[in-house]
């Protein structure tokens, strides 16, 4: 088990990022998080990588609040351990693949500002490919219970949510492994009625086999769809409509690349 920890002057938003393995791309996200002009306090959670992620740890370990790197139990554990960690009013979480955009965490600050009834805000991501190259944006919409019902048009990274809202549904549920972000937006909206839209781009979403959207695709919509009922009371026809292309054809498309590529599944 490896530790440290690092003071943090006054800040505002608390940022956890849980990484496995993903050195390469960890070193652009943690330079994303500190390239915004907003005070943050910055928390790695490492489950025990083998590849240069400790390297690039160690690299930032002077600006960072705290990090370990260590077995641990999933990603969502990790998030909640980075974020109680913390201290600042607002928190959010990005994965080591994923990073902001300039000005992006103060867009949302700005916004989640001015209403103490906000208890999160939203705004727009890009997708980008392995190696940054954008493609297309995320499709991403203004608050609707029935759009939510039937996908989760809202992207995890370009989020910043209450301190005291996020304790108060008790953050991520750590029984869930692929869709616990979307069941935490139903726990919002549920608690304090719909989010906030923010219509600018904030952070860019990055699309590799490795992710665990990719290679557990049939996971990850089974558990969006027991979300769905849990809090919505049915699972809209559209979930089950879609899945032989959805879920079917992805699993042929992928099976077939990794045929020509030569891919193994990975930890996501």
């Amino acid at each position: 088990m490896i530790l440290g920890n690092f003071s943090a002057q006054l800040p505002q938003i608390t940022v956890a990022v849980p990484s496995f393995n993903q050195g390469s791309f960890l070193d652009t996200a943690l330079e994303s998080i500190f390239s915004q002009n907003v005070p943050v306090e910055v928390f790695v959670l490492d489950g025990g990588s083998q590849d240069c992620s400790l390297d690039v740890i160690r690299k930032w370990e002077q600006q960072l609040a705290w990090w370990r790197s260590e077995p641990d139990n999933g990603q969502a554990a990790a998030v909640n351990e980075g974020i109680r960690r913390g201290t600042a009013p607002y928190v959010c979480w990005l994965n080591s693949d994923d990073l902001f955009l300039p000005g992006g965490l103060s867009t949302l600050l700005k916004c989640i500002t001015l209403s103490e009834k906000q208890a999160a805000v939203y705004g727009k991501v890009w997708n980008i490919t392995e190696d940054g190259r954008r493609k297309k944006p995320y499709r991403t919409v203004a608050f609707s219970v029935r759009h939510l019902a039937n996908r989760c048009f809202i992207s995890q990274p370009a989020t910043l949510i209450r301190r005291d809202a996020w304790e108060a549904v008790g953050g991520l549920d750590e029984t869930l492994t692929m869709a616990f972000d979307y069941d935490l937006w139903w726990k919002l909206y549920k608690s304090f009625g719909p989010l906030t839209y923010v219509d600018d781009f904030i952070a860019a979403n990055r699309r590799h086999d490795a992710t665990k959207t990719t290679r557990k695709r049939k996971e990850h919509y089974l558990e969006a769809m027991q979300i769905v009922r849990k809090y919505y009371g049915r699972v809209p026809l559209k979930w089950i409509v879609s899945w032989p292309v959805r879920v079917n054809g992805w699993q042929v498309l992928q099976w077939l690349k990794d045929r020509m590529t030569g891919t193994k599944n990975t930890r996501g």
